[in-house]
C-alpha cells in the first residue's frame, strides 16, 4: 500500500480526512496556546506550576484526537469511556480556577476535533477575554493586601520600635493574628501592610529585623491575593 491508497483509505473509514486532521489538532494547539497564556498572566498566588501550563495543551490536543476518533460512532464512544476510566488522577488542583482552565482546554479541544471551528475560535476568544476583564478588575475580591508580615516579638510594658517604622512605611498596618508563646515572654504577629507610595518594604523588613526583640521576620507579598 502506497502514500496515497493509505490517505484515501483513512478519508473512506473516517470522517476526517488527512487535511482535516493536521487543521483541526493545529487549531486545538493553536488555542490551547492562547489559553495557557491567558493562564500565566493571570495567574494570583503561590500555586504556579509549569506542568499544569503544560498539562492546558496536552488536554486540548487530546481530546481533539479523540474527538476525531469517536466520530459518530457510539460504540466507539463507550469503547473509549471502558478504555479511559482505567486510568486514575490523583493530583490535587491547589486553585479551584485551575479547573475552569483544564474545562476551556476540554472545550477548545472538543470544537476543533469535530471542525467546528467558528466555535472553537469565538467561544476560546471570548473566554480568555472574560478571564482578563475578571484579572484586571480584580472581581470578587474582598480586600486588597499588599503585603503579609510575620514576626516575633519580646513582650514589652512600653510601645515597641516596631510601630514607629510601620507608621513611616506603610498606609496601613492592620494585625491579623496575635500568637503567645508558650514561655509567655514573645508574642508571634501577623499584620496585613499596605506601603505608601515609593516606599521600599524590602528596607522597612531590614530596619524592623535589626530592632532588639526581633526575630522570625518573614514579608509576603500578597497583592490581590489575599481575601479577608
Amino acid at each position: 500500500m502506497n502514500a496515497q491508497d493509505f490517505f484515501q483509505l483513512e478519508q473512506l473509514t473516517g470522517l476526517y480526512g488527512p487535511v482535516d486532521v493536521l487543521l483541526n489538532i493545529s487549531l486545538a494547539f493553536a488555542l490551547s496556546m492562547v489559553v495557557s497564556f491567558v493562564y500565566k498572566t493571570t495567574h494570583r498566588g503561590l500555586s504556579y506550576s509549569q506542568s499544569f501550563m503544560l498539562t492546558i495543551v496536552f488536554v486540548a490536543v487530546v481530546v481533539s484526537m479523540v474527538m476525531m476518533v469517536i466520530g459518530n460512532n457510539l460504540a466507539r464512544a463507550f469503547a473509549l469511556v471502558g478504555a479511559l476510566s482505567i486510568i486514575r488522577f490523583r493530583t490535587v488542583v491547589k486553585d479551584t480556577k485551575d479547573t475552569a482552565y483544564i474545562f476551556m482546554a476540554l472545550a477548545a479541544g472538543m470544537a476543533s476535533g469535530t471542525s467546528t471551528y467558528f466555535l472553537a475560535i469565538v467561544g476560546t476568544s471570548l473566554m480568555c477575554v472574560i478571564a482578563i476583564i475578571l484579572h484586571k478588575t480584580n472581581y470578587g475580591s474582598l480586600y486588597k493586601s499588599e503585603f503579609v508580615l510575620r514576626m516575633r516579638v519580646m513582650r514589652a510594658d512600653t510601645e515597641h520600635p516596631y510601630n514607629g517604622i510601620l507608621k513611616d512605611y506603610t498606609q496601613s498596618a492592620s494585625i491579623l493574628n496575635v500568637e503567645p508563646s508558650g514561655d509567655g515572654e514573645s508574642n508571634k504577629l501577623t499584620f496585613d501592610i499596605v506601603m505608601r507610595d515609593g516606599r521600599d518594604p524590602t528596607k522597612m523588613a531590614n530596619e524592623i529585623s535589626a530592632l532588639g526583640g526581633v526575630s522570625e521576620l518573614v514579608l509576603v507579598a500578597s497583592k490581590s491575593d489575599v481575601d479577608y
